[in-house]
């Protein structure tokens, strides 16, 4: 079993009493994964792939846009340290999810923003942040939100050499970039 790179502990392990899981589809997952590793309160981070129809699907399979997954990031975060509403925040701000099947230079349905809940909470702050972020996209003159909200499926780890990708390649290649809109969180974080 592989272990994290940065918080050393096996990627598969079980979630810890206390701590919830969140899964974020924001484009290309390298520049994402470390966008949530970097959080206090967030315990695991892992890449792979979701909302698709083959079974464990290889990143090759899924670069070709034919599996119907998205390139996504779990995340395991003890809730008393970081809030969901402040994930949800992260998400809409360093992205673009007006995009539909791409984000910037990466263009396919693999690349699509997505949310999947992992439990009926997580469903009702992902679509009231939802329709609050669109609600200050429109302010700001830009377009509809193309974000999927579904509840969380089967998830399916990328390859050993994608997780942690940019701590083992610095240089590597982020494609992160939101819209500069701010995102709303109402409630804080515990601490």
């Amino acid at each position: 079993m592989t272990d994290h790179a940065i918080f050393h502990r096996p990627l598969r392990a079980e979630v810890p009493q206390g701590h919830d899981q969140a899964i974020f589809g924001m484009g290309c997952y390298w520049g994402v994964e470390r966008l949530f590793w970097q959080q206090h309160g967030v315990w695991l981070t892992e890449v792979g792939f979701a909302g698709g129809e083959t079974e464990n699907p290889t990143y090759d399979e899924v670069k070709t846009g034919t599996t119907g997954h998205a390139e996504v990031v779990r995340i395991v975060y003890d809730s008393s340290l970081i809030s969901y509403d402040h994930l949800l925040k992260l998400f809409w701000e360093n992205h673009d999810p007006t995009q539909g099947d791409r984000q910037g230079g990466d263009i396919g349905s693999q690349y699509r923003s997505l949310i999947m809940a992992c439990n009926d909470s997580q469903a009702a702050a992902a679509e009231a942040s939802k329709i609050d972020y669109n609600n200050r996209l429109a302010v700001q003159g830009l377009p509809e939100i193309t974000t999927r909200i579904i509840p969380a499926g089967p998830f399916w780890p990328a390859h050993e050499a994608h997780q942690q990708y940019l701590e083992k390649n610095p240089d590597g290649y982020c494609g992160l970039k939101g819209t500069g809109v701010e995102a709303s969180m109402p409630n804080p974080d515990p601490i």
